[in-house]
């Protein structure tokens, strides 16, 4: 499945990534709509739900994110839906890790 958010807040470190494998950093905006998809092996196989995917939220609950590969890359965001497939842009589709 896969989980929209839209992106309340993000440090400064994400616009500073050069490195080539996390240049998708540098994408990130606030106010934006990203798709996080959740699948194995960070999906749960007792619960079938990936950590941090806002399964109990509701829309108003700031939760928190940081990236791979760079953890001062790192801000907050509010979760909109669940979806089953995602429906982003590919610069704005993430992985649950």
């Amino acid at each position: 499945y896969c989980v929209e958010f839209k992106t309340e807040s993000l440090s400064h470190h994400c616009a500073l990534e050069n490195r080539p494998y996390a240049r998708w950093m540098q994408y990130l905006r606030e106010g934006h709509t990203v798709c996080v998809a959740c699948q194995p092996p960070a999906m749960n196989t007792d619960t079938h739900h990936c950590s941090g995917d806002g399964h109990n939220a509701d829309g108003g609950k700031i939760l928190h994110w940081e990236a791979v590969g760079n953890s001062q890359c790192q801000g907050t965001w509010k979760k909109i839906r669940q979806l089953e497939h995602c429906s982003c842009p590919l610069v704005h589709s993430f992985i649950f890790t």
